[in-house]
């Protein structure tokens, strides 16, 4: 079988060599990495071979236990074992192991920073990818989450709310109660979490072209780039896409916005991984004649760009366009970050007054390229930059739904009381959803002083800039 490797920042995206005949060592320095996701082969769907693999690897996790403090599916887990009747994973019913897949957002934590028996480990352990089978099977055996299913049809909705965003904005605001507990009790969406807002006009609306690059840019001339808006930008928070656009111009970069569609996280989610591979051969054709011209790809959220980068060569690991794209794709903040080292970034910018707390998302984490949003940030003068580097507990749908939203709210909460203590005038995100959940649990964390604004990174830089 072909190995990808998992990145490290020294070696994102390079090939390397299968790992060694000889078990791996615990605590060795091999570079771990990720088996391609056989979602094309029946047997991957095979819900009693799903669960014999999920107990010979959560018989490991028993035995270990580093991460009990990462989310509630392990918890739960090592709960139903201590619970059982031996005390052993052996009298743990294996219908019960939905409760820890229920848990689990796919945030990637346990492979990237706790789990010492990942690949090349001879334990071969991965347990968001395992979840991610155990939720094929059961979408393959018939086991769907209608309303789950339909919040994913994110470019769907976005268009049908389009042309009504204020009414759409009205109806589903938490202050109008009437009607958000009616959507509470039709689709168990929990009338307490903050819904994203939607926009007449698109981030495809207001970029139809180039912002025209500044000639005096220091990278006038050398760089090119397309932003993938990702469907919350273009749809839910258009400002991120112009301050993109905007601060790549002040730099001299020509950048143009392409959003063929939605890169599918929230089919992943939910195990519809024919979907996704769709998904990932669509936009792969769409920018393939960007890359052929030269133009790096940048996402300007972390799920996109992970999902860019890593998943969807996983699931496609002989597409020749997906494994392109992937080579050229960067978060906005590691492009800027990069170019900052090479070539120095155009002058004018103004401190930021009261600071700025990045919370490091996890699936900017797991792209495991380093902090790049606060170390973009870092670029401004005299300002105060903090790093909250813990889950904020969102994970898309499971931070809305009835069902999983107090776990949401359980798992976010140490993030929120971190920012609080940071007591700064700015909260950023590389994960917009992640902000807003943060910024909610704000106003009921005891230790809040104050409402920090909420933005992406990239339009902090703008307003330091002063072009947003």
């Amino acid at each position: 079988m072909g190995r990808r490797p998992f990145p490290s920042p020294d070696t994102v995206r390079l090939p390397v060599a299968d790992s060694p005949k000889t078990p791996a060592r615990e605590g060795s320095l091999d570079a771990p990495f990720r088996h391609p996701i056989e979602w094309k082969d029946e047997a991957y769907y095979d819900l009693a071979a799903v669960e014999k693999e999920m107990e010979r690897q959560f018989d490991v996790c028993h035995t270990c236990r580093r991460c009990f403090n990462l989310c509630d599916s392990f918890p739960r887990l090592f709960d139903l074992i201590d619970e059982s009747k031996t005390g052993e994973l052996d009298s743990v019913d294996k219908a019960d192991y939905a409760k820890v897949d229920e848990a689990c957002t796919l945030c990637d934590m346990c492979f990237l920073t706790k789990c010492p028996y990942v690949p090349p480990h001879e334990f071969d352990i991965d347990i968001p990818h395992l979840i991610l089978r155990y939720r094929a099977a059961k979408r393959r055996a018939g086991e769907k989450d209608f309303v789950r299913d339909q919040l994913g049809k994110t470019d769907r909705n976005g268009k049908l709310a389009k042309p009504i965003a204020k009414l759409a904005n009205w109806g589903t605001a938490r202050k109008n109660t009437p009607l958000r507990k009616l959507l509470e009790a039709v689709a168990q969406i929990d009338a307490e979490a903050e819904l994203p807002l939607y926009h007449s006009k698109t981030a495809t609306d207001l970029l139809p072209a180039p912002v025209p690059p500044d000639p005096a840019g220091p990278a006038f001339g050398q760089r090119k780039v397309v932003l993938y808006a990702t469907c919350f930008v273009d749809y839910n928070a258009p400002d991120t896409a112009i301050a993109a656009a905007r601060v790549l111009a002040k730099q001299g970069v020509e950048a143009r916005l392409v959003y063929p569609e939605c890169c599918g996280m929230p089919q992943l989610e939910a195990g519809d991984l024919g979907d996704v591979a769709a998904r990932a051969e669509r936009t792969a054709k769409a920018f393939a004649p960007y890359i052929e011209e030269g133009y790096e790809v940048l996402a300007l959220t972390a799920s996109c760009g992970l999902m860019m980068k890593f998943e969807w060569p996983l699931l496609l690991p002989g597409h020749e366009g997906v494994a392109k794209l992937s080579a050229a794709t960067r978060d906005i903040s590691e492009f800027m970050v990069d170019l900052s080292r090479t070539v120095g970034l155009a002058p004018g910018l103004k401190a930021v007054e009261g600071g700025v707390t990045v919370h490091h998302a996890c699936h900017a984490r797991a792209q495991n390229m380093g902090a790049k949003s606060a170390d973009m940030l870092r670029l401004i003068p005299d300002t105060r930059v903090e790093v909250v580097e813990r889950c904020s507990g969102h994970g898309g749908t499971f931070g809305v739904m009835k069902s999983t939203r107090p776990l949401a709210m359980k798992v976010g909460k140490p993030a929120a009381k971190q920012v609080a203590q940071k007591d700064t005038a700015e909260l950023c995100s590389d994960c917009p959803l992640a902000c807003k959940h943060i910024g909610q649990l704000l106003t009921v964390e005891p230790g809040a002083k104050s409402q920090p604004r909420q933005s992406h990174p990239i339009e902090i830089l703008a307003r330091a800039y002063g072009v947003l």
